[in-house]
């Protein structure tokens, strides 16, 4: 009798633990990786020029690039650049803006990418997307998955917390985001891949469910596997949605109606997520959302980011145009800016601010 069964794009090495970079050169010589050790490695000129003089010893085969931003452009000029040297792969080396400019230079020139995390900030950097900013706003472009991810937890540890913090929202999002999908198959017909779905949904709940912190190995550990199965997820399903429903949409509106002021994706996220929480009538998730986010550090109310209360409201009316086609919990409230405010007079009072 057949096995049937389907493949799944994944990185082939996961290496996550302290101590990972000091590993980097042998994994990089991996044969699925680079026979020759003909590299190209994309950096920032913070973090990134730091551990360059760490790691070029070892890696004397690499050309390196420097990174100025997280734009289109960048990202064009950097596979530009990169084109004319014959390499074996690419190495985004850094956060979020460094390894999407990596990914999409990367798939532009046909290479496989490997990422080297430098925080965690969010679920992108084993994702089959890259987020660049353009000259209309911010878009997301489908590239291949990394071929590899690297998360040492000594340089993680040294980041500045707040990016830690962005993770988690971003990652607890996730139970959020999956709600919305189940929503939407009961409701729209709209298909639902159950492996995805339970991917991301677990990935959320061991972070959410986690006692350690921000300090703890245990935790970031956690932290790091439950951010690259997301990205995962996202591959399985062919889209962003096991990772993004009514918390993404309110996230982007943020940043759509108040750009110079938003506040960090997973903060945003995190918040949007115990809301919309909220919405469904979840008491029981929504009370553990927000006592974990504020456990970590994280915003539960929008004035503990900068908005007013009318400002997030705004936010919440706008949020569907931020993703049209996509149905959530918003989508199907279709609630008025009366009703808005109405709930989330309810929200602030059933969490105590």
């Amino acid at each position: 009798m057949p096995v049937l069964t389907r493949l799944i794009p994944s990185p082939v090495v996961v290496d996550i633990n302290a101590g990972a970079l000091d590993d980097l050169a042998g994994l990089l010589a991996d044969q699925r990786i680079s026979a020759s050790g003909k590299l190209a490695i994309a950096i920032s000129g913070g973090s990134g020029a730091r551990l360059r003089e760490r790691l070029s010893p070892a890696l004397p085969g690499a050309e390196w690039y420097e990174v100025g931003g997280g734009t289109l452009d960048e990202a064009i000029k950097l596979a530009d650049a990169m084109k004319k040297g014959h390499y074996d792969a690419v190495v985004g080396l850094g956060g979020g803006k460094i390894i999407d400019c990596a990914k999409f230079a990367a798939a532009r020139i046909g290479l496989p990418l490997v990422a080297v995390a430098t925080n965690l900030s969010h679920d992108g950097l084993c994702s089959p997307v890259a987020t660049l900013d353009n000259d209309a706003g911010r878009g997301s472009y489908g590239v291949p998955n990394p071929i590899a991810v690297v998360i040492d937890l000594d340089i993680i540890r040294e980041a500045p917390v707040r990016f830690v913090r962005s993770g988690i929202g971003d990652a607890i999002s996730n139970i959020s985001a999956v709600r919305d999908w189940e929503l939407s198959h009961r409701e729209t017909g709209e298909a639902i891949d159950g492996l995805a779905a339970a991917m991301a949904r677990q990935a959320g709940e061991a972070v959410l469910r986690h006692p350690g912190g921000v300090g703890d190995d245990a935790f970031l550990q956690v932290l790091a596997e439950g951010l690259v199965l997301t990205g995962i997820s996202m591959s399985v399903a062919g889209d962003s949605r096991p990772a993004s429903g009514a918390c993404h949409e309110i996230n982007h509106a943020l940043d759509i109606l108040y750009p110079k002021r938003a506040a960090s994706h997973g903060e945003q996220c995190g918040l949007a997520a115990a809301f919309a929480t909220h919405l469904r009538g979840d008491k029981e998730t929504r009370d553990l959302m927000v006592e974990v986010l504020r456990r970590h550090g994280l915003p539960v109310t929008p004035g503990e980011i900068g908005f007013t209360d009318e400002e997030f409201v705004q936010a919440i009316e706008y949020a569907p145009k931020t993703r049209p086609g996509r149905y959530t919990i918003l989508e199907h409230l279709d609630l008025s800016t009366d009703q808005i405010r109405d709930a989330y007079a309810d929200y602030a009072q059933a969490i105590g601010s």
